[in-house]
């Protein structure tokens, strides 16, 4: 009898409330993690799970087809109480419930108060999870959940800060979207060229991210203050600045550029278009992030599957992205001197195609959705990633 009870049990479908604040219809890493997480979850609820997906910020009608299906996804257009109140109503029909974000931590206290049977799974990014948390938080992490961090630098900040124990922590890397095509041609786009008025000779150094004032710790302003040192091996070097640019953030940086005469050799190109995205990471002669905030960066990754040459910083999450050096070059984002000494190394040495393409293929290897989607469902099957009140 208790055989047959506990075949039942491992026969019957899990039920997966997956909970976000914006997974569509905002731009930025967390939403593409998102996105690819809806897929993942999609795939395997074909057969093994059952799935629906809840978004605050979104509305129904954003949902991306080709990630998930739209009857399994609703979006509540920023309603807060709406959209707590169909979560706990859901919750009690689901066996794992998924948040995509600390800030939804509100949202499952009172759903393991009144199931605590229920798994709760949590996403850890970065800065938002490194941040001071309230003690609530920090205890609930501690004794009601799982957290699946996407990387060991975030892995590592919560047990250091949190003190949250390793065991109730799993690191789930971030993947290449499934539909980021995979470039076979490495040339300078020539549309992209004429564009942004370069030549297809000019050596050129790309970052894309978001250029705000919260945002100066992704290292454009020390790359910025190391141009001036390059421009008389490289006459004709430029550094192009991609992503959604606030205007203030806009307006410091070109009269940062204007004192250091470097009109002709920084360009913001503001925010790339889904479309263009491959094509300007195929402009750069080198991707360089010397970031102290990344909890991943997913555009390391990206920029390695173009086969591009890296440079990084080593005080963050980008050491994940990177594979800790097998797929750039990782220094001290503060060192402005050994900044600009790799540059000129890079760009005097450039990569033969074979070496372009070792990159894109041990990034693709290792940082493939496949790879990713079995490990979410090792972790979703795995027993042990149920922890009770």
């Amino acid at each position: 009898m208790i055989a047959q009870m506990e075949k039942v049990k491992n026969t019957q479908k899990d039920k997966i409330l997956f909970l976000t604040l914006s997974t569509f219809s905002q731009t930025g890493g967390i939403q593409k993690v998102c996105r690819t997480m809806c897929k993942t979850l999609s795939d395997c609820a074909a057969k093994e799970m059952d799935l629906q997906v809840l978004s605050l910020c979104d509305h129904t009608k954003d949902v991306d087809k080709r990630y998930l299906h739209p009857c399994r996804f609703k979006g509540f257009g920023y309603h807060k109480f709406s959209f707590a109140i169909e979560a706990i109503k859901r919750s009690f029909g689901s066996t794992i419930i998924l948040i995509s974000h600390v800030n939804l931590l509100s949202i499952v206290l009172p759903i393991k108060l009144l199931k605590p049977s229920t798994r709760i799974i949590m996403l850890a990014h970065g800065i938002e999870i490194w941040r001071n948390l309230p003690f609530w938080k920090c205890i609930f992490m501690r004794k009601s959940m799982r957290i699946w961090s996407v990387s060991n630098y975030t892995a590592e900040q919560l047990i250091k800060k949190h003190h949250i124990a390793p065991e109730r922590l799993n690191v789930v890397q971030n993947c290449i979207d499934p539909f980021f095509p995979i470039p076979r041609n490495f040339n300078k786009p020539k549309y992209l060229l004429e564009k942004h008025n370069l030549t297809a000779t000019q050596p050129l150094l790309l970052v894309i991210t978001r250029v705000t004032a919260n945002e100066q710790m992704k290292g454009y302003n020390q790359v910025i203050a190391c141009l001036a040192g390059l421009l008389e091996e490289f006459p004709g070097l430029c550094y192009l600045i991609g992503g959604a640019t606030t205007a203030d953030e806009a307006a410091r940086l070109n009269q940062l550029i204007v004192k250091n005469n470097l009109q002709n050799h920084v360009k913001l190109i503001g925010f790339i278009p889904d479309k263009e995205l491959i094509d300007h990471y195929l402009l750069a002669d080198i991707f360089i992030l010397i970031s102290r905030k990344e909890g991943f960066g997913l555009v390391l990754m990206e920029a390695a599957a173009c086969g591009r040459p890296i440079i990084c910083g080593d005080l963050d999450g980008s050491r994940d992205a990177v594979l800790n050096g097998k797929l750039g070059t990782l220094l001290d984002p503060q060192n402005v001197n050994l900044v600009q000494k790799t540059i000129r190394e890079i760009l005097r040495n450039k990569n033969s195609l074979n070496e372009v393409m070792t990159i894109q293929q041990r990034c693709i290897k290792h940082f493939n959705y496949t790879r990713y989607q079995q490990k979410v469902k090792q972790l979703l099957n795995n027993p042990k990633s149920e922890i009770r009140r």
